[in-house]
């Protein structure tokens, strides 16, 4: 890390894709000066894994996801739309 650093050496597009990786920050923030950090992996990512993962779900337990999720939306745009109220 050290001889990258100094300029000793120059990483592979492998070794860079593995550091960042590591250190969890985006590929442009290691190769370009003055990029600002963001994270390689976002919480989105996450999200979309999880979101694949349900679709393995049977029939009956899809429906529950669902269901859970339908409610948890309407009780946000609820929440959104009493808080407009004056």
């Amino acid at each position: 890390m050290s001889r990258y650093e100094a300029g000793r050496i120059t990483p592979s597009a492998e070794a860079v894709v593995r550091l960042a990786e590591v250190l969890n920050v985006s590929i442009d923030h290691l190769l370009v000066e003055g990029v600002p950090r963001r994270p390689l992996h976002s919480a989105e990512d996450a999200l979309g894994d999880r979101l694949a993962d349900v679709g393995e779900l049977g029939a009956e337990d899809l429906h529950l996801v669902l269901s859970f999720i339908d409610a948890l939306v309407t009780k946000n745009r609820l929440k959104a739309l009493a808080g407009g109220i004056s």
